[in-house]
């Protein structure tokens, strides 16, 4: 039984159910809030310095600064989050659901610190919902810019992209924040993307053997390496004494060293 089975068992009825829910509700407050007075939006987000002066209320209220400005574009990301966070409470049940978006943000809380006076976001937290999602339901399809069918598959592969190309060319705050916002999802999949690496590079090993295989001809002299490609007339035989039975063209059949235990001259 793994740690998080064990914690399961223990801690499962602590576990926060529809947080998604409870998530979105407070980024559409945060949202409108940002209309009514913009300026109090600026005291909820993620500054390690300011927390280190005692406003620990951002270590919590940066979860529900609202992922866009545009009105349009932030109802699609809570569509998305709302549909993707339920599925994967569901998949996996509330609590694990809870320990991945805690790993996610305890890792971006930590990394705040090592540049506290930039702002951190949610949105990297966001963003490792939507790889688990895209992880457990490759095939699924959403309408990008709300009328071309997309398998969330590509999205997730063009994220991946971008996170590798941020990672290249980004700050060492920006690295930091990425690295932190995979955490969750290297602890969740890793062991399982790791074993499914190995099955493909097995499963093309053997698909490179059996092919090897088929283009061995199905006579090889032994001696002198001839086989009915090179010399359609030739004709083979195995010797039965050679350990184990090796194949010999007419030429070589009475005339080799047995191989194996019996290594003696064959007379005739």
């Amino acid at each position: 039984m793994s740690l998080l089975d064990k914690a399961e068992k223990k801690l499962r009825r602590f576990a926060l159910r529809n947080v998604t829910i409870y998530l979105i509700a407070g980024q559409v407050f945060v949202f409108v809030l940002s209309y009514v007075r913009p300026e109090k939006v600026v005291d909820l987000a993620l500054i390690a310095a300011e927390v280190q002066r005692g406003e620990v209320w951002r270590l919590v209220t940066f979860l529900f600064m609202p992922p866009l400005t545009n009105p349009i574009f932030a109802f699609f990301a809570w569509y998305l989050f709302l549909l993707m966070g339920t599925a994967l409470e569901r998949q996996w049940g509330a609590f694990r659901y809870n320990v991945f978006l805690l790993i996610g943000w305890g890792a971006t809380v930590a990394v705040s610190f090592l540049t506290p006076y930039m702002p951190m976001t949610n949105l990297f937290i966001l963003g490792s919902v939507f790889l688990a999602f895209a992880h457990l339901y490759p095939d699924f399809q959403i309408l990008l810019l709300f009328f071309i069918p997309v398998k969330i598959k590509y999205l997730a592969w063009a994220t991946w992209l971008g996170y590798l190309y941020a990672i290249g060319e980004g700050s060492w705050a920006d690295r930091a924040a990425i690295l932190a916002s995979v955490a969750n999802f290297v602890l969740f999949f890793g062991k399982d993307i790791f074993l499914r690496l190995i099955a493909r590079q097995r499963r093309v090993g053997a698909r490179m053997k059996f092919r090897k295989a088929e283009d061995e001809p199905r006579h090889r002299c032994a001696v002198c390496g001839i086989t009915p490609e090179k010399d359609r007339s030739a004709e083979f035989r195995y010797c039965g004494e050679c350990e184990p039975t090796t194949c010999y063209c007419l030429e070589h059949i009475f005339n080799h060293e047995h191989v194996g235990k019996k290594r003696k001259k064959a007379k005739v």
